[in-house]
Formats: structure tokens, sequence, C-alpha cells
């Protein structure tokens, strides 16, 4: 039986230097937690999320925007070249478990929105805050620390994944 966790990790790609050592963190917590990491591949939150990963023996997964992986930052483990531009955003949230949202703009609101709509919750370090508004979907929670963002996006991906048994089962056949 799988026991890790695809967290997916969303912010800008021009952040704030305290966002980067967030980011980087955050990625180091989540290796050691035995967690896949998904990302969107390129600069900024997603190269320092996945060097934290990388640095200390983690699975990276980059979600890239473009049609080749010309773009792709050095520490990914894998790389998917999507060809979708920002569409690609729906993919880094259907591929994840629940998702930490580092500060970021419009392209992480769409990542953050995404995910509560298909029932993820989003754990956020600086981002924008955003509603629940349906009964199914995910919730939003601020938290101070990279250790907080771990520690409940552990307990909102175990959530899903029992959620998830129970509404997608018909799909998996």
């Amino acid at each position: 039986m799988r026991t890790s966790f695809y967290i997916g990790v969303i912010g800008g790609a021009n952040p704030q230097e305290k966002y980067l050592d967030i980011a980087y963190k955050v990625g180091k917590l989540l290796a050691e937690s035995k967690c896949v990491v998904v990302c969107g591949g390129l600069n900024g939150v997603m190269r320092e999320v996945a060097r934290g990963a990388h640095e200390n023996g983690g699975v990276t997964i980059g979600i890239l925007p473009g049609f080749t992986r010309k773009m792709e930052n050095e520490f990914l483990t894998y790389s998917i070249p999507s060809g979708m531009g920002y569409a690609r955003n729906f993919l880094i949230t259907r591929a994840s478990d629940a998702l930490i949202a580092i500060d970021g703009s419009n392209g992480t609101i769409s990542e953050e929105s995404f995910g509560i709509s298909e029932g993820k919750d989003v754990i956020s370090l600086g981002s924008l805050p955003l509603n629940r508004t349906r009964q199914k979907e995910g919730n939003f929670y601020p938290v101070e620390t990279p250790e907080e963002a771990i520690k409940r996006a552990l307990t909102s991906a175990e959530e899903y994944r029992k959620r998830a048994k129970e509404y997608f089962t018909e799909f998996d056949s």
C-alpha cells in the first residue's frame, strides 16, 4: 500500500527572499516526511522547494508549462512538459493530495481555487486567502511556520485520501 503523500507546493516565480527561505524549508521537511513534492518546475518558490527536497533525499515532480524541459529547474527528479501554459496549474492540483501555498499572485490563486474546488485543502504561508463555498470543497488554512504547514498538509492529505476512496472509486476501475 502506498504511504507517500503527494504534496503540491505552489507559489510565485519572483517572491521576496523570505519566501524563498520558507520554500526551501518546506521542501526539506517534506523530504524528511517521505512526501513527493509536486510543483510547477520553474523558478522562485518552485525551485527552492525542489532544492530543499532534493538536497534532503526527496522526490520532486515538476509539471512544466511548455512543450520541452528547457526551462525546468535543476532540482527536479522528474519533469513533465505539459504544453499547457497556465492551464497546467490544474494538473498540479489534480496530482496532489494537499497543497501548500507560499506567497504568490494570480497563478497561485488559480491553483488554490482548483485545489479547494477539487476537495483538497490549501495550507497557506503568506498567500492570498480563499473561502470554501460548497460542502465537499477543501479548506484554506493559514499557518505561520513551515513546520505547521507540513503537519497540517499531512493531516489534510490523509483526510483527502480517505474521502477520495469514497467519491472516486468508479473512475479507478
